[in-house]
């Protein structure tokens, strides 16, 4: 981005701070309550404070001028303040020649200048004032005619001409005038520029309406007036001035408990209406989002930028506070209370954030353990932050139980922070078993029936915590306050995180059972029929010292196969049905005629039978890689291919593998250890990094 529309994007969001700051004024302005205190003053019998509706209408005129000004194009808004900076200037010649007629009047000396030191210091300060203020407007306002500003200079040439004092105070009077006169002839001459204004912008907002309608109207706005930044820069100014005022009004210094307690106060006072607390979602946002955005950094360098996840963008967090807000009616409590509840929002919100960074460093983290990378770096901060995502919300959620007493939004707050450091333990347990395999150089036996007991205990605790979540819910809501916000986030909560859970892992468990009974089903090849097949598992392309067979005589692991059952229910080459057999598990295969004939080179595996050609698998130790033709999802190679509703969604977890893939490496290359036929020594983490899938 050049550096002029930097520029204009700074100038895009810096000009339009001051509309909201002025509608946070007139918010939190009581009209009768200042109409009260002004009865009480000495100002009560001014003319101008007689008239309450008229201090009313002017509260009213003020929310639409500080709408307009939040809405006005850019130029048309840079053109108004550099007006407003010339109407400042000239006040401040005004103010100037003002201040040196009083200190010549004060005086009372009316000679020559030269023969006086202290008028002549007077005079040139206030020449060099009023030449700098015209040599500004004529600057700001981009005309040569500067004499259009220098009337203010008028007392001063009277003076040089020893014009006597009284007459340099008419003379004075006279710039004043002379100087409102040509403001009001400007204001005058647009009158009706706001009114052209209004009417070009109707006109386009009709427009937009009937061609694109309203939705797309308002993500237009949202994109030009940068809404999200500009109330987070209006909100960190706030803030800024309220710990400034704080500072500015103590001398002692202020302990590390009082500052904590300023910090929180500060925030309270600073979402004490809807547009400030607008303002403190989206800094939550920013703030969520660059936590994210380390964390990605932290763990992968700028690799982390170059397939960036929408799904993390710090909203989750904003949204979070607001709905929460919303629910317990934030805004309207005395500050000690918003402050205790803010206190309390936040803990939520820090939750959300660690499990989100969870999120981002669950799949980092397997695929480092399955990968064959030997940076040390990589695998520390692997590690470090998993440790740091195991600790700090364990330790959140002690600190919680004891400062606070227990209700339903801390066991919340407890609830997902302990799952969060029992899904990082799980993780850890995985890559640890990772990386036992890279260390024995071998495959460990009935690995992905290791990591589903792992997966699977997580999800058993995770959901008979969500279950204690809920009856604790629903007993408070009986036993005590009922709302409707309450009831309609347990109901949520119970059928999201109790019911679909359970109806997930039930239904993972039978896909799980009928896998290992077809494979207990199916013939066991002999060593005479491995001698003679003398080929590769088609789908993980490692030596078979060990297989069954097919009713369509393919010959597999049976570790493979299993993991090829958890998605569909038929043969990986050439997609029949494997049906249940009566014989025995350890019964041999059939005669050895109908078995495929042996194929002298290991690396044409699968070309001994005549398969139609779309129905050869192509593989990835030992999971279908993603887009080849005998992958789950590519059901127009065979239009006899389809999934059933639960087995769609174990596609997913059984495909882990290749999405790891994606995350530890760059493109073209693969984290996941593929050994080639019969030339490199086996992997034993690649060989059982897919049973990542097996997931309850």
């Amino acid at each position: 981005m050049a550096l002029k529309d930097k520029l204009e994007a700074v100038l895009n969001v810096g000009l339009r701070v001051p509309s909201i700051m002025l509608l946070e004024v007139l918010y939190r302005w009581d009209v009768s309550s200042f109409f009260q205190k002004i009865q009480r003053s000495s100002l009560n019998n001014n003319p101008l404070f007689q008239y309450k509706y008229l201090a009313l209408y002017l509260h009213y005129v003020g929310y639409i001028l500080s709408l307009v000004l939040l809405t006005l194009p850019r130029q048309h808004l840079v053109k108004l303040y550099l007006y407003v900076l010339t109407a400042l200037l000239l006040f401040a010649g005004h103010q100037v020649s003002r201040d040196y007629v009083r200190s010549e009047l004060h005086s009372g000396y009316e000679g020559p200048l030269y023969l006086e030191p202290l008028s002549v210091n007077r005079f040139s300060t206030a020449l060099l004032a009023q030449l700098v203020v015209c040599t500004l407007c004529s600057c700001v306002m981009q005309t040569k005619r500067i004499w259009l500003f220098s009337a203010h200079l008028l007392p001063l040439v009277a003076r040089l001409c020893l014009v006597p004092l009284e007459t340099i105070v008419f003379i004075n009077r006279f710039a004043m005038i002379f100087t409102g006169l040509e403001v009001i002839y400007f204001l005058a001459s647009n009158l009706l520029v706001p009114y052209n204004l209004a009417k070009t912008a109707y006109r386009e907002l009709v427009q937009v309406v009937e061609v694109y309608g309203l939705l797309a109207l308002g993500m237009s706005l949202w994109n030009q007036l940068v809404l999200p930044v500009l109330f987070m820069c209006f909100w960190l100014v706030l803030f800024a001035l309220q710990i400034y005022s704080y500072f500015s009004s103590r001398d002692q210094p202020t302990s590390r408990e009082r500052l904590l307690f300023l910090f929180l106060t500060s925030i309270a006072e600073c979402c004490s209406t809807p547009y400030s607390l607008l303002g403190l979602v989206f800094t939550v946002s920013f703030v969520a989002l660059g936590v994210l955005t380390l964390c990605k950094f932290y763990l992968q360098g700028y690799r982390a930028f170059m397939n960036d996840n929408t799904m993390h963008r710090g909203m989750t967090e904003g949204i979070t506070l607001l709905i929460l807000a919303v629910q317990t009616g934030l805004i309207e409590l005395q500050v000690i209370h918003r402050a205790f509840l803010l206190s309390i929002i936040l803990f939520i919100v820090v939750a959300s954030i660690l499990q989100s960074m969870l999120e981002i460093a669950d799949p980092i983290v397997l695929a480092l353990g399955a990968s064959r990378d030997k940076s040390l770096w990589k695998h520390f901060r692997a590690v470090s932050l998993c440790l740091f995502l195991l600790v700090f919300p364990a330790y959140m959620a002690y600190m919680i139980c004891q400062f606070f007493l227990m209700d339903f939004w801390l066991l919340i707050i407890i609830s997902s922070s302990i799952l969060t450091s029992l899904q990082v333990l799980g993780t850890l347990l995985i890559y640890i078993l990772f990386m036992v395999e890279e260390v024995r150089k071998e495959p460990v036996q009935n690995m992905d029936d290791v990591i589903y007991y792992v997966n699977g205990t997580y999800r058993l605790l995770e959901f008979l915590v969500a279950l204690v979540v809920v009856a604790y819910g629903v007993s408070e809501t009986v036993f005590g306050e009922w709302t409707v916000m309450g009831s309609t986030i347990i109901f949520i909560h119970s059928y999201y995180n109790v019911w679909l859970r359970a109806q997930l892992g039930w239904q993972s468990f039978l896909l799980r059972r009928d896998a290992v009974n077809k494979i207990k089903s199916l013939p066991t090849a002999s060593d005479l029929q491995l001698e003679k097949y003398n080929d590769i598992c088609s789908i993980c392309y490692q030596d078979m010292k060990s297989a069954v067979i097919t009713p369509c005589s393919h010959f597999f692991h049976a570790g493979c196969l299993k993991k090829w059952l958890y998605v569909q229910e038929t043969c990986p080459l050439c997609h029949k049905q494997l049906k249940s057999q009566s014989q025995p598990a350890n019964a041999t295969a059939a005669p050895t005629q109908d078995i495929l004939p042996a194929n002298p080179n290991p690396a044409e595996a699968g070309q001994g039978e005549p398969v139609a050609e779309g129905d050869q698998s192509v593989t990835q130790n030992g999971v279908p890689v993603e887009g080849s033709q005998a992958s789950p999802s590519s059901t127009s190679a065979n239009p006899n291919l389809e999934l059933g509703p639960q087995q769609a969604d174990t596609v997913d977890s059984v495909y882990l593998e290749g999405q790891v893939a994606g995350l530890s490496q760059g493109p073209g290359e693969s984290c996941l250890r593929h050994r080639q036929p019969q030339q490199s020594a086996s992997s034993p983490a690649a060989a059982s990094s897919t049973a990542c899938g097996a997931e309850l």
